[in-house]
């Protein structure tokens, strides 16, 4: 099952210092998610100026509950990044070339 997770950081003053200091382990934590087949495409949601303010991952896992224990792990929820967080349902499109 695929899930999209769209994650806004958090707009205090100290937003941004706090995402670039997890960022490291939050990629390296994402890279065995990779390994593991669970993350389809992701990147980081950017301003009008490029300044990074939050993420979008794309899931695929057994269901919701393996999801959720996936995340227990993402370092951009624990040290408090992601500040609002919307998960859904997702179907990627499959497009014949």
């Amino acid at each position: 099952m695929q899930f999209l997770l769209i994650a806004y950081d958090g707009t205090d003053a100290g937003a941004l210092d706090r995402r670039m200091k997890n960022r490291p382990e939050h990629l390296e934590k994402i890279s065995y998610v990779k390994k593991a087949k669970q993350f389809l495409c992701g990147g980081a949601i950017l301003d009008d100026s490029g300044k990074m303010i939050g993420s979008m991952i794309l899931y695929e896992v057994a269901d919701r509950q393996e999801l959720d224990r996936l995340l227990l792990n993402e370092p951009y929820i624990y040290n408090k990044v992601w500040e609002k967080i919307t998960i859904q349902p997702f179907r990627l499109a499959k497009i014949e070339e």
